[in-house]
């Protein structure tokens, strides 16, 4: 087994198989949306012939919604998948929410709650997108000024009730609508089913991975990964590589890899934050994640922080090996495994600037 290889394949980073954004967050489940710019990159990159106008025009029709759900953090989900996923992820997010809020000593009664929620939901249905500005007004029109972290657990918490959700996409600012507005209602899974279609679709999308890395994914308790992969049966089977246990779909793409490929990746990528990183252990679970298959432990703090700040990353036939910028006109980039030069990555430079650009 090369998991290098499979891994490239499967999430669609080396002869990716669809050809609409809509189709690649529908395939992926769930994908890390923190950096608001990038995250158009992540799905671009997955996608057969990249088009910025395609990505833009699926979010504004509401094909794919940003939120957040797994974590706590943003995620691009597909409508199609956003009740089940709310209904399966949400409790255990909600969870989490509060205990940074409480860590943060930030206390929201139910008072407030409601008074605050009614004020969101009445600007966001009267302006149909709405940024955080937007809110900010209304609420001051009512008397009510808050700090900015405050109003963001306000609109975090309304996110993963199910009530609001992305707007129209912006070239900076995250933007809200009413989720009511945005996402028609589809037939509800009763919690076995989703958990065996939001297992299926992470083993699916980033094989192979352990027990460990999808509970550091999901967010769900271990008791319901390890349900999950149960559901399954006999569509999903273990390999064991260099003394670890990895999972495998009987899907499992292994053609179509080209060597000598560079990718220039963006922060917060499902390349890396699929997988659990470090040695810390879960209860009742050995091992640890397999981020380091890919990262090598000695280079980690040039991918990411202990803080959970990832980013932008450049692979050479899978294999982290340097840092780019994004955001700036002339292409910079800095290695930290190899010989490489700036030169050997001007194909995948090119392929980005075209995307960005049009």
């Amino acid at each position: 087994m090369n998991p290098v290889t499979i891994r490239l394949l499967n999430q669609q980073l080396i002869a990716p198989q669809f050809s609409t954004p809509t189709e690649v967050v529908r395939y992926m489940g769930a994908m890390q949306a923190q950096e608001y710019r990038m995250m158009r990159w992540a799905v671009a990159m997955r996608t057969c012939k990249p088009s910025f106008k395609a990505f833009k025009k699926a979010f504004d029709e509401g094909q794919i919604i940003r939120l957040h759900l797994m974590r706590g953090t943003w995620q691009l989900v597909s409508a199609e998948d956003y009740w089940s996923m709310i209904d399966l992820f949400a409790p255990k997010a909600i969870a989490v929410t509060k205990g940074w809020m409480s860590s943060n000593k930030i206390s929201i009664s139910d008072e407030e709650l409601i008074r605050v929620r009614d004020i969101l939901v009445r600007t966001a249905a009267d302006k149909r997108s709405v940024t955080k500005d937007d809110f900010v007004q209304a609420l001051a029109e009512k008397g009510l000024q808050m700090d900015d972290h405050r109003l963001s657990y306000h609109i975090r918490m309304a996110e993963m009730a199910g009530i609001l959700c992305s707007g129209d996409l912006l070239p900076l600012k995250a933007t809200y609508a009413l989720t009511a507005d945005k996402v028609k209602s589809s037939a509800k899974m009763d919690r076995d089913e989703a958990l065996a279609y939001f297992t299926h679709k992470y083993f699916q999308s980033r094989q192979p991975a352990t027990l460990e890395d999808f509970v550091w994914w999901s967010g769900l308790n271990i008791s319901d990964c390890r349900r999950g992969i149960a559901l399954l049966g006999n569509s999903i089977h273990i390999e064991r590589w260099k003394g670890r246990e990895y999972y495998l779909t009987e899907e499992c793409r292994i053609r179509g890899f080209r060597k000598g490929k560079f990718l220039l990746i963006p922060p917060y990528d499902e390349y890396l934050i699929s997988y659990k990183g470090g040695v810390q252990k879960l209860p009742s679970v050995s091992g640890r994640g397999t981020r380091d298959i890919v990262l090598p432990p000695e280079h980690r703090h040039r991918a990411h922080n202990n803080s959970g700040i990832f980013q932008p990353i450049i692979a050479y036939d899978g294999k982290i090996c340097g840092n780019w910028s994004p955001f700036k006109e002339d292409f910079q980039a800095s290695f930290f495994e190899e010989n490489f030069e700036p030169v050997d990555v001007s194909e995948a430079w090119q392929s980005y600037n075209s995307y960005r650009n049009k």
